[in-house]
């Protein structure tokens, strides 16, 4: 019988990329979760994880009864939501805003569904201006977007800056009027750039328009012009320009902000789940 206290401590584990964090987020000692994945792989007789300078990473066994364990932690939780009588029931409408979907949403979905089994959720990834006018028509419960500065809407999640990136920095810069690529309006990060590169007198021209990151990171990667992300989701092959070369731009806010007349217990729920995520990241 595998120990589930310990297949928890396995998953945070790679969620969270550090036994640091993944005792943090399960609120124990790193030598506990440590001692929990060695006695893990000393009752399977394998090696599940493998440590380098800067994360721990899964090894092929490890990747092997990661899905498993999922499945038995998930178990476990439909049965304990089963009997609880404070169990969480109903439909949840969350707005997300897409660079943080790529980002940071898995882990903290994977966990809710987990600990609310009887909870539907539905998902809609727009931009955030879209998402708070689908708000503002009672489509969305619960917004996960940015905000600009100054705007006090919602509960502030974190803060961090923007940034201005491309493939070839250098090349791009050599260009008298400069290559953007933007998501369409109305997008908080193409306002911030159009504003500071006006503000600068900066020649600019949208060389690529998608509402999808997918599309923008391609485009960017195919060395078409520079993009405009938050520093902690910048895309792998995309390099962030040094300071100097371009006026900075302002930080922007993600928050939680949630609709009037939605049910306040699932979205108590759901926000505590987003914010102890973040915060541990």
């Amino acid at each position: 019988m595998l120990d589930l206290v310990q297949l928890r401590s396995f998953v945070a584990l790679e969620q969270m990329g550090s036994f640091m964090l993944a005792a943090e987020k399960l609120g124990l000692g790193q030598s506990t979760v440590s001692q929990h994945i060695q006695r893990l792989e000393a009752a399977l007789g394998r090696k599940l994880v493998t440590r380098d300078t800067h994360r721990v990473s899964l090894t092929a066994d490890g990747e092997a009864l990661l899905g498993h364990a999922r499945k038995m932690l998930a178990i476990d939780s439909e049965v304990e939501a089963l009997f609880a009588e404070s169990s969480l029931r109903g439909r949840l409408r969350l707005g997300v805003s897409e660079d943080f979907v790529t980002s940071r949403l898995p882990g903290v979905l994977e966990d809710f569904v987990r600990t609310h089994p009887s909870v539907d959720l539905e998902l809609t990834v727009a931009l955030s201006g879209v998402l708070y006018q689908m708000q503002d028509n009672g489509e969305i419960d619960l917004v996960l977007a940015k905000r600009r500065l100054g705007d006090a809407r919602g509960q502030l999640v974190y803060r961090e800056p923007l940034v201005w990136l491309a493939r070839d920095p250098e090349r791009i810069l050599r260009d008298r009027t400069l290559p953007l690529i933007a998501f369409p309006p109305p997008s908080i990060t193409r306002s911030v750039a159009i504003e500071t590169l006006d503000r600068h007198r900066i020649p600019w021209r949208i060389v690529c328009t998608c509402g999808s990151l997918s599309g923008l990171t391609a485009a960017a990667r195919a060395g078409m012009g520079i993009l405009v992300q938050p520093r902690s989701m910048v895309p792998q092959g995309l390099k962030e320009l040094p300071a100097g070369n371009l006026p900075p731009l302002e930080d922007v806010e993600f928050v939680l902000v949630p609709s009037k007349g939605a049910d306040r217990k699932l979205i108590a729920a759901l926000s505590s789940e987003i914010l102890s995520k973040v915060r541990a990241l």
